[in-house]
């Protein structure tokens, strides 16, 4: 999700290709063999095949928004919380999230460790309505998209963490966004007949 996020947000259009990841299309492994979404082919030949490097490869290109405009204090922040959400963070919300994969693993102790990462989260946004203040950047949205799954994992008890009062707004001004709405539409999965599709769609 949150590629398409900065794709969206760095108006950079490109050809989407939905496809199932229980039956890969053999185009998208020949490109990334670990065979895991999302793939940007680029004109020069480059593959991305990490949502991170696309949105960083995105924004670099065109930032309209100012989603990379972070003070030298603000990028050393940025870096060390993305850390934590694509390593520890992440970590424990796939095992707290599918626990059935998991079967030895102590879903409470996973929960609680999300939880530990969440409560820092809701402290920086205390007073703010996004993580460095007033307006988005690019760190809000490569972090909301792994909020959304821990809420999904377990909406009741996600939603009864009252101490989580300035990260439920955050994820809820999130997800009654255009930009989610815009992202989240559904498409045809592709085959190699179909007729190109551009991503973002036009209004």
């Amino acid at each position: 999700m949150r590629a398409r996020l900065a794709l969206l947000a760095s108006e950079q259009i490109c050809e989407h290709r939905e496809i199932l990841l229980r039956d890969k299309p053999a185009t998208m492994l020949a490109l990334s063999p670990k065979g895991t979404v999302p793939v940007l082919w680029l004109p020069d030949g480059r593959v991305l095949d990490e949502s991170l490097d696309v949105m960083y490869w995105t924004l670099h290109n065109n930032d309209p928004l100012g989603w990379l405009e972070y003070t030298s204090s603000e990028i050393l922040l940025a870096t060390k919380l993305i850390e934590e959400n694509d390593g520890p963070f992440k970590y424990h919300l796939d095992r707290y999230k599918y626990a059935d994969r998991y079967e030895k693993e102590n879903l409470a102790l996973h929960r609680d460790s999300c939880l530990e990462t969440l409560e820092k989260l809701n402290a920086l946004l205390s007073g703010n309505d996004w993580l460095f203040g007033a307006e988005a950047r690019m760190i809000d949205y490569a972090i909301l998209p792994f909020i959304r799954q821990c809420r999904i994992a377990n909406s009741d008890w996600f939603d009864a963490q009252n101490q989580l009062e300035d990260l439920h707004r955050w994820l809820q001004n999130f997800l009654t966004s255009d930009i989610f709405n815009i992202v989240m539409h559904k498409y045809d999965v592709w085959n190699d007949e179909d007729d190109p599709v551009v991503f973002p769609p036009k209004a």
